[in-house]
């Protein structure tokens, strides 16, 4: 069956009874105060608040990624599945043929999913814990539009084993668990100090770290519960249950996806396009609508305009 076949890909009234059960369960709510007990004015979709202090009237699209879009709640509709169902991404251009809008409207459409999809503050619990494992390493994709004189090694960029390397690309540190989640960041140096920040900030104390032999990594003075590495220069790549493969796989998934389906994006971008793969990677256990739905849940709370530079 074609799934744009169902009725909240054409038609703007499901569209709208589609959003609100997937945002309000239980019923809708004040975005505003939280009051329960909004009820609907004679404009279609519009309720107002009942409470005295607040009177204020909102949408499904209030309070959230959709606030103040002019795109129709069909389209955002077919974003949000294909933002969804996509296996590595699906670029603006798609959109932009598969709804037959204009391409900036489907590259606005495509950045407020992708900032839906991303995830902070207390959605971020610690990694791991007691006997479990959390691969961790880093990896560097496309150029860096202005390069910076960054911290060195006598005059050399922090890369594996502390030689010269990539210089002028994007590092990205990400830290999977094993059978559980991955959780990238785009730092603009992948030095010592920062990648020992971001363990230490995302991961349990008594998780096992296993990373390769990267003198990035602070070795017998981790903080830890343990500490293992494998030498991948000495064509090392498994020992036991000691390994990288998980968060290379990821690599692999996103590199892949980035390459040949997006092709490019901007640096100041580059963390919404790793919170797009983090969100299918920690979601594949769900369907594509179950991952669709809960992708509208987060988009609550958040807001990306025109004129916001990241």
């Amino acid at each position: 069956m074609n799934t744009f076949s169902e009725p909240q890909f054409h038609n703007e009234e499901a569209a709208r009874a589609w959003f609100e059960a997937a945002r309000w369960p239980n019923g809708p709510y004040c975005p505003s105060c939280g009051s329960l007990e909004p009820y609907k004015t004679k404009k279609a979709g519009v309720y107002r608040c009942r409470a005295k202090e607040c009177r204020r009237d909102f949408t499904v699209m209030t309070g959230s990624v959709m606030e103040r879009s002019h795109a129709k709640l069909t389209q955002w509709a077919v974003a949000f599945f294909m933002a969804a169902s996509s296996k590595k991404g699906f670029s603006a251009h798609q959109l932009h043929r598969a709804l037959g809008c204009q391409y900036n409207t489907a590259w606005f459409l495509h950045h407020r999913v992708m900032e839906a999809m991303r995830r902070g503050g207390l959605e971020m619990p610690p990694m791991g814990g007691k006997g479990k494992v959390v691969e961790a390493d880093e990896t560097y994709f496309g150029k860096v539009e202005k390069p910076e004189p960054g911290k060195s090694r006598k005059g050399r960029p922090y890369t594996k084993g502390g030689k010269s390397g990539p210089s002028k690309k994007r590092a990205i540190v990400s830290l999977v668990e094993r059978d559980g989640n991955v959780r990238s960041f785009h730092v603009p140096f992948a030095t010592k100090e920062v990648i020992v920040n971001i363990v230490r900030e995302n991961i349990h104390k008594e998780t096992k770290l296993y990373t390769d032999e990267s003198n990035l990594y602070p070795g017998a003075h981790w903080p830890h519960g343990e500490h293992e590495t494998v030498k991948h220069s000495a064509k090392e790549y498994v020992r036991g249950n000691v390994h990288t493969n998980t968060v290379e796989g990821y690599f692999s998934i996103f590199k892949r996806g980035m390459k040949g389906v997006y092709q490019h994006c901007k640096e100041k971008n580059l963390h919404r396009y790793l919170a797009e793969f983090d969100f299918r990677y920690n979601t594949r256990d769900l369907s594509d609508v179950e991952r669709t739905l809960l992708a509208i849940k987060h988009g609550e709370g958040k807001r990306l305009t025109y004129h916001q530079p990241n």
